[in-house]
């Protein structure tokens, strides 16, 4: 049996949960989300703790086991806390503009890259950069703050030589070296 599936989700206090069947709907602070989830699970809400149940025991429903619950234990988490991805803008004349939920990117091309993301995600700058390079994307769903992320980081992808581009804070660029001059 698998040992994160087996685990009971808790409920915080200030969330309320309703299960339809395989659809998962909870309501807190920061919003709401709605999931349908594979009929090969069961979903309980037994006192202030979801537990999920596989139905049978075939390969795809132990492999949805686990995951189902750890979709619940992040949808939980959004709705209270909420997740947040930071985007890091290396180089010269490289900057950002927030509008709401639109960023205009300057990232060396002939023209500005656009990017309107959607109504549930939020762009701020980090208040804590000095030259507001650290881009804070915000949003209670999880995968939807990770997708925006990567799509804005696929617009300019950091180089090997300088690391000019976008990166996530944190993580390492392995640098190349340049040319050198041939020794005769």
């Amino acid at each position: 049996m698998s040992r994160i599936g087996r685990k009971p989700v808790d409920v915080p206090s200030q969330v309320q949960v309703e299960i339809n069947g395989s659809t998962v709907k909870t309501k807190g602070p920061k919003g709401e989300l709605v999931k349908q989830f594979q009929p090969n699970v069961e979903i309980k809400l037994e006192g202030n703790q979801i537990i999920v149940v596989r139905k049978d025991n075939s390969k795809t429903t132990r492999s949805l086991h686990g995951l189902t619950r750890n979709l619940i234990q992040n949808m939980l988490e959004g709705v209270t806390k909420g997740f947040e991805k930071k985007l890091e803008i290396n180089g010269v004349g490289f900057r950002a503009q927030i509008n709401k939920n639109k960023i205009t990117l300057s990232l060396g091309f002939s023209h500005p890259v656009e990017f309107t993301a959607p109504k549930e995600i939020e762009f701020q700058f980090d208040e804590s950069a000095k030259n507001k390079n650290i881009i804070i994307v915000t949003g209670i769903d999880k995968q939807m703050v990770g997708e925006v992320a990567a799509k804005i980081k696929k617009k300019k992808k950091p180089e090997p030589y300088k690391g000019k581009g976008i990166k996530y804070v944190g993580e390492f660029i392995t640098r190349k070296a340049g040319k050198t001059a041939a020794s005769k």
